[in-house]
């Protein structure tokens, strides 16, 4: 029977180095031989999930299909690998802990001491398995997330180490990233970082395999040989990985330094050659763009461009698809709301995208920059908190509610958005939004429809709170068409305006559906518009 490969991906130097984009580049390349190929992330943090994070500290969260929220780079996966991920393919030192503390309350360890060794451990390596053992794939590759060396992630480390040792070599592969730093005082590049980053590791008892260096330029022959020789690998398991212009040119990077043959060949794997074309199309479109568009972002966030990492990546795939590039304008929701002019902010954007966010703090000049581009005729663009604030500008100025509002801010006569029922006796925060994918029937005749060109369709969500269909009416009657609803619970799931470029804004998060080579149709559209709002201007 054939049997399972397991690929381990961890990190050292330091974070950030592109793990997970390496984890997803590999993955393609393997995947565009034939293989069938899953790829996880082990996060070493004691949160059960990233949901009640801050995203300035751990940027987006990312919902899969069935609900998970889930680390950022399950969004990576997903996008360059054209697959859904799933609860399975993330878990966290809180899952584990929480997992081993219940089998103890409820006395399944009767008599035994629970330790890290061999329980926590065990309970690590039974979900770093657990995908293998549907038999739905190839080759798994796990990546371990933070650096060798931190405390947190020596449980994962040991997990891998003892997993390794079960299934053998043959069906097993260290893959090592590191940062090689070029010393500009020094004019040298210097690899002893790398050195002392494996070094770390084989006093946890892994050898690694295979070497990726980051760096800022290609590392020679020479410094290839240095670092195999000191770091116990073959040369030509030392692959370079050099900064390039876009994350999407990472793949054929990687394939030029041969590193899915090199993959193939220490796990035994026969598979034909990689057919990229499509992608090397994408990468060529991306870099070579006809055109340019600004889009303005109005958010809470916007120092923390992770926090928006999916929308950011979504404006990339629609932008190659209309043939631009989409240069994006971070317009703060604070500075607005304290201005007396938006024109400023505004004037020089091609269009506008409000995106989600949670609470009062910024949402006056999120509702100041909706209304500016509905009355001067500018394309917008609404998620989640975004489309609930483009019903309160619309009741407010249109309708005239004056105390129009969410009541996530405050309670008014004219709460517009309101909590889900079944939100109202809930005290927890972790894991209680309405979560993951859920259907939606199209208004035939919509722009809307024009956009998707269905009637049903499924998008993902995370949010708390509705538009109150007790005011539907009123605002069909001053124009705004609802042209998205959830069939289950006759919830609005889509507004548009008429008379207008485009206007549309979404209850869920179209940004996690969009993939590097098939762009999310709102977005596409959008962008679309906006190419075509910018030929007016002119």
């Amino acid at each position: 029977m054939k049997k399972v490969k397991y690929i381990f991906l961890t990190g050292g130097v330091v974070s950030s180095l592109g793990k997970g984009i390496t984890a997803s580049s590999l993955g393609l390349l393997l995947k565009s031989r034939g293989l069938r190929v899953t790829i996880q992330k082990f996060d070493p943090y004691i949160n059960v999930d990233p949901g009640t994070m801050s995203p300035y500290q751990h940027g987006e969260v990312f919902v899969t299909e069935d609900g998970a929220e889930t680390d950022l780079d399950l969004g990576h996966y997903e996008r360059f690998l054209d697959m859904d991920m799933s609860k399975a393919n993330n878990t966290t030192t809180g899952q584990v802990y929480y997992e081993v503390i219940t089998r103890e309350r409820r006395g399944d360890y009767l008599g035994a001491t629970v330790q890290v060794v061999p329980h926590i451990t065990d309970e690590i390596k039974r979900r770093m398995m657990a995908l293998g053992n549907t038999k739905k794939y190839d080759v798994i590759i796990t990546e371990i997330g933070g650096t060798v060396g931190d405390i947190e992630s020596l449980p994962f480390l040991e997990a891998m180490r003892q997993l390794m040792l079960k299934v053998g070599r043959e069906n097993s592969l260290s893959i090592h990233l590191t940062y090689v730093p070029f010393i500009e005082a020094a004019g040298e590049i210097k690899t002893k970082p790398t050195q002392h980053s494996v070094k770390t590791l084989l006093e946890i008892g892994i050898q690694p395999d295979i070497l990726i260096t980051r760096s800022h330029n290609e590392i020679s022959r020479e410094i290839k040989d240095k670092i195999a020789l000191f770091c116990n690998v073959q040369p030509n398991c030392v692959v370079s990985a050099k900064d390039v212009p876009t994350i999407y040119q990472v793949p054929l990077e990687l394939l030029k330094e041969g590193l899915d043959e090199i993959v193939l060949k220490k796990l035994h794997l026969k598979n034909g050659n990689p057919n990229i074309l499509k992608w090397k199309k994408l990468v060529n479109r991306i870099n070579n763009p006809k055109n340019e568009i600004t889009i303005g972002i109005c958010g809470k966030y916007n120092m923390v461009p992770d926090a928006y990492k999916s929308i950011l990546e979504s404006f990339i795939h629609a932008g190659a698809e209309n043939d631009v590039k989409v240069n994006i304008k971070w317009v703060s929701a604070q500075n607005l709301e304290k201005d007396s002019s938006a024109s400023k902010y505004l004037d020089d954007i091609d269009g506008l995208l409000v995106p989600y966010g949670f609470g009062e703090r910024g949402s006056e000049g999120k509702i100041k920059a909706i209304k500016y581009v509905r009355e001067n005729k500018i394309p917008f663009f609404g998620i989640c908190f975004g489309m609930q604030l483009a019903v309160i500008e619309f009741a407010r100025h249109v309708l005239k509610l004056k105390d129009a509002n969410s009541a996530e801010i405050k309670e008014t006569k004219n709460n517009v958005i309101d909590f889900m029922e079944e939100q109202k006796g809930i005290v927890e925060k972790g894991g209680t939004m309405r979560l993951g994918s859920y259907p939606c029937t199209i208004k035939r005749k919509t722009k809307t429809y024009d956009t998707y060109n269905a009637v049903k369709i499924s998008e993902r969500h995370r949010h708390r709170y509705e538009f109150n269909n007790r005011f539907r009416k009123m605002f069909e009657d001053a124009g705004m068409i609802f042209s998205g609803i959830n069939p289950d619970r006759d919830l609005v799931e889509i507004i548009e305006l008429p008379n207008h470029p485009w206007f549309i804004a979404c209850q869920f998060h179209p940004e996690l559906k969009s993939r590097a080579t098939k762009a999310h149709p709102l977005f596409r559209e959008f962008v679309k518009a906006c190419k075509k709002n910018k030929r007016g201007k002119k």
